[in-house]
């Protein structure tokens, strides 16, 4: 009954996911107005636990180096659930045609499944943290569509990314000389699906 296949949807989703943010930009300003430097905010995959102990802990190549600097944006995969609401016949196929024009390919319907995102911002000052989620927020209302390529049967499949909800932790324990750590988590559900093989 189980065959080797992989069609990499759930990968899509995840580049397709990270893509959307791999672009925002901080910009601090002098006392007068002008704009002091612009700084692109670096993104990478990881469970925000990681990036949390990067941030505390110092390097192991010196005691007064931090491993990562801030500003800096992470997400991960939270959680993957069907979602029998979007559920269609099982049957159906989607076909497409090979180069001879004698044959086609094709694989049964698709699987619907909700793939939800965290993403976080850490930074270390609330300007900082504000020009993220304001880069980010209003192309979520609540949803933005990405469309993937899947394969050469599913070649324009739209998958709308829903955003859930926000929440910001200052995290400042210490003495005034301790690092401050402000993080936004924003949290989002991706409507998409999972292909069977191709035949």
């Amino acid at each position: 009954m189980f065959t080797q296949f992989y069609n990499e949807s759930i990968r899509r989703i995840v580049i397709g996911f990270g893509s959307l943010f791999n672009d925002i930009r901080v910009v601090r300003k002098n006392a007068d107005g002008t704009t002091k430097e612009t700084i692109r905010i670096p993104l990478s995959y990881g469970p925000k636990e990681k990036f949390i102990r990067r941030i505390t802990e110092t390097s192991s190549i010196s005691d007064d180096s931090k491993v990562i600097t801030l500003p800096q944006i992470g997400f991960d995969i939270t959680g993957i659930v069907y979602d029998p609401a979007r559920k269609t016949n099982k049957l159906r196929k989607r076909k497409a045609d090979t180069t001879d024009g004698l044959t086609y390919s094709y694989n049964y319907n698709e699987v619907p499944y909700n793939i939800t995102f965290g993403l976080y911002a850490f930074t270390r000052n609330h300007d900082d943290n504000l020009q993220i989620i304001e880069q980010i927020l209003p192309y979520f209302t609540p949803e933005f569509i990405v469309s993937l390529k899947i394969n050469s049967i599913n070649d324009k499949i739209d998958v709308p990314i829903t955003l859930n909800g926000v929440s910001t932790i200052d995290e400042y324990e210490g003495d005034f000389d301790s690092r401050r750590n402000i993080t936004s988590s924003l949290d989002f559900t991706a409507k998409t699906y999972v292909y069977g093989p191709a035949k």
